[in-house]
């Protein structure tokens, strides 16, 4: 089924946006934003994107999900543009959706959970906001300041979604199975785990059952996941330290940043911003790092194409061919594919031109078979 088309509330680059729209699964990526009502997941959605979603002191504020690009930080991208000083710089971009709040319930329909969960089924990967910030004027949906009760919410009602699916999923395949069918036989006992695991409240991605095998189901406890965690401007270290424990034992990374303090860093000039991280003792953004991790959390990497009329990063999957990454930038130029021309990024860094490159044996030719790797720089040879 293909994912249902939104519309994208603010653009950093139009031209970059209409890529990832429009363009074909191996690049329009999406993250959600999910976590409990009141946690600031609009909030970081506005700094994020710089964008305008509503964002207000009671529940439900975003019911349609808003839809963000947003361009991945990389230095390297910077320095390229120096050496080849092009008409037009092109960084990689990710898409973020902010999906309203979850409630207790949600799995049974609370809170237009179903809704919801239907929202955060067409994403690629989830970014679980959790808040770990104190604030009389913002009404916790549950009363107080509790993380691991909180994180627990959300993954019950994605776990009670899942379960009602594998159970659905186990009664269509067992008649398969106990009629000789090996593919269903297998397919029921990886069921039988997946219904054991999201009966105990456990994420069907700690379970230990191989990503290739859970694809297969569909369920959103196995999509990626990285925690965040949004605190106060002096946040509580035993509250973020047990916050961490929390996230590795559910089987996410995390990050955490204050919502309050991106949001400001978000309004100052390019020139402000750097003595403003370095009062703070901060060398980047805590935005910044959400949206490398949430790049990487995809297998997601960065090749470049470099020349006077572009510079350019282009995002493939970790392990993709030369041919497929060709494809990324045409389709033409996959199908035509020849062979490429490839170079590291450190090593044109280090010695300024192509043609010292060349000079030193440094651009390689590789053919069908190479898998292009993060900070290649890459020209394919194609027919028509």
């Amino acid at each position: 089924m293909g994912r249902r088309r939104r519309r994208v509330t603010f653009l950093y680059d139009r031209a970059v946006a209409e890529l990832l729209v429009f363009r074909g699964a191996g690049v329009a990526m999406e993250i959600g934003i999910v976590g409990l009502p009141n946690v600031g997941k609009s909030t970081l959605f506005n700094a994020l994107t710089s964008g305008h979603a509503a964002s207000s002191n009671y529940p439900f504020t975003t019911i349609e999900p808003n839809v963000g690009v947003v361009t991945v930080p990389d230095s390297r991208l910077q320095r390229l543009t120096d050496l080849f000083r092009p008409k037009k710089t092109t960084p990689a971009a990710i898409r973020f959706v902010d999906i309203a709040g979850l409630v207790k319930g949600a799995a049974s329909g609370e809170g237009l959970g179903n809704k919801f969960l239907a929202h955060i089924r067409e994403v690629d990967a989830i970014i679980h906001l959790v808040r770990l910030f104190r604030d009389p004027d913002v009404v916790h949906t549950l009363g107080d300041v509790d993380p691991r009760r909180d994180m627990d919410v959300i993954e019950t009602e994605l776990a009670l979604a899942d379960l009602g699916s594998v159970e659905k999923q186990v009664d269509k395949v067992s008649g398969k199975a106990k009629s000789g069918d090996k593919a269903a036989a297998q397919q029921l006992v990886t069921l039988e785990k997946l219904k054991t695991g999201l009966s105990a409240g456990k994420p069907a991605r700690a379970l230990g059952i191989p990503e290739k095998d859970l694809r297969e189901f569909f369920l959103l406890t196995s999509k990626p996941v990285l925690y965040v965690g949004n605190t106060d401007e002096k946040p509580d270290q035993n509250m973020v330290s047990d916050f961490e424990a929390a996230a590795a034992e559910r089987g996410g990374g995390s990050i955490v940043l204050c919502g309050k303090i991106e949001a400001e860093i978000i309004q100052l000039s390019e020139e402000d911003r750097g003595p403003f991280l370095a009062d703070l003792g901060l060398k980047e953004t805590g935005l910044e790092r959400v949206i490398v991790a949430a790049y990487k959390l995809l297998r997601q990497q960065s090749y470049f194409t470099a020349g006077p009329d572009e510079v350019r990063a282009w995002t493939i999957t970790q392990g993709m061919r030369a041919p497929q990454a060709a494809g990324v930038i045409h389709t033409d130029f996959e199908k035509g594919f020849i062979r490429a021309d490839v170079y590291r990024y450190e090593d044109i860094e280090r010695h300024g031109t192509e043609v010292a490159l060349r000079e030193r044996g440094l651009i390689r030719s590789e053919g069908k078979d190479y898998v292009v790797q993060d900070g290649d720089v890459c020209f394919f040879k194609f027919n028509n």
